[in-house]
Formats: C-alpha cells, sequence, structure tokens
C-alpha cells in the first residue's frame, strides 16, 4: 500500500483560479502520472483538467467525459497525451479495467475524475485532488482544493500551497 507523502490545501475563489491551478500541476506532471479528482458535482473538476490540459499543450477542447467515459487528447507540443476519464457511471475496478487504461498509463498523463475506490490499482503513486465547495451560501461561491502525494513518485515534489 502506498503511503501519503505531502499534502497541501489552498482557496481556489474563482473558475480561473481552478483553472491556472491546473495549468501549475500541468508544470509537475510527467508521463505515466496518474490524478484522481474528488468533489461534488460541479466543484470544479473539469475546469481543473482543462487548466491541466492547456499546461500540457494537448489538442482540445478538454470537455467533461461523462457519456464517452474516457476521452484521449494528444500533445500538440510533443509531450504525454491527456487521458480525461470520467468513472461517475462505473460502479466497479472491473469496469475500469474494461477501459484499458493501464495500456497507455505509462506514456500518458491519466486523469480520473470520480476515480476514488475504483483506479487506486492503477497506479501506486498518484496525485488526489480532493475539491470542496463552500457549505453554505455565506461563505461565498470559491472552493478549496486539497492536493496529497501518494507513493514514492510525490516525494519531494512541491504542491502548489504547501
Amino acid at each position: 500500500m502506498s503511503q501519503q507523502v505531502g499534502t497541501s490545501a489552498l482557496a481556489v475563489p474563482t473558475a480561473e483560479a481552478m483553472h491556472d491551478l491546473g495549468r501549475a500541476l500541468a508544470a509537475l506532471l510527467r508521463p505515466g502520472d496518474l490524478v484522481v479528482l474528488v468533489g461534488d458535482l460541479g466543484a470544479g473538476k473539469t475546469t481543473l483538467t482543462q487548466g491541466l490540459g492547456d499546461g500540457l499543450g494537448v489538442r482540445g477542447p478538454v470537455t467533461s467525459p461523462t457519456f464517452v467515459l474516457s476521452r484521449v487528447h494528444p500533445s500538440l507540443v510533443g509531450g504525454p497525451a491527456l487521458v480525461h476519464v470520467d468513472a461517475y457511471r462505473l460502479g466497479s475496478a472491473e469496469e475500469v479495467d474494461d477501459l484499458d487504461l493501464d495500456a497507455s498509463l505509462e506514456e500518458s498523463v491519466t486523469v480520473v475524475e470520480w476515480g476514488t475506490g475504483l483506479v487506486e490499482q492503477l497506479a501506486a503513486d498518484r496525485l488526489v485532488v480532493e475539491l470542496e465547495r463552500p457549505a453554505t451560501a455565506e461563505e461565498g461561491e470559491g472552493r478549496r482544493a486539497v492536493l496529497r502525494g501518494v507513493g514514492t513518485r510525490w516525494e519531494g515534489v512541491e504542491l502548489p500551497g504547501s
């Protein structure tokens, strides 16, 4: 079982800031990285992924793959492709296996929305990004992002907000 090696948390006040966070994270990512996005509907998972796509220089547009389950966005700049997965409608790790994500995992950056409990078997090392919405209207519209590096890949990596 992989150990959590780094955690950071930061306020993400706007959709533009969420996009910018994705761009910042893209600078840390390399082929073979698995990013698991956690958060309620509307928390900003797809907006963050759009920023990742911009930062990685992939062909877009990056949109939620809710109905197709998975989209591959090839690099336009010679970097890794972005594999964007929405596991919301998947009920088991076996259904994730049917997507054959491990076939492209080593040469791509794989981002999985709603992947908790479903994709951990794909890679011992991963970045988990938990996006939290305010509990009340008085708290505003911003989000809070908690970033957790899991496994040796993330040892010594300075995450945004740390």
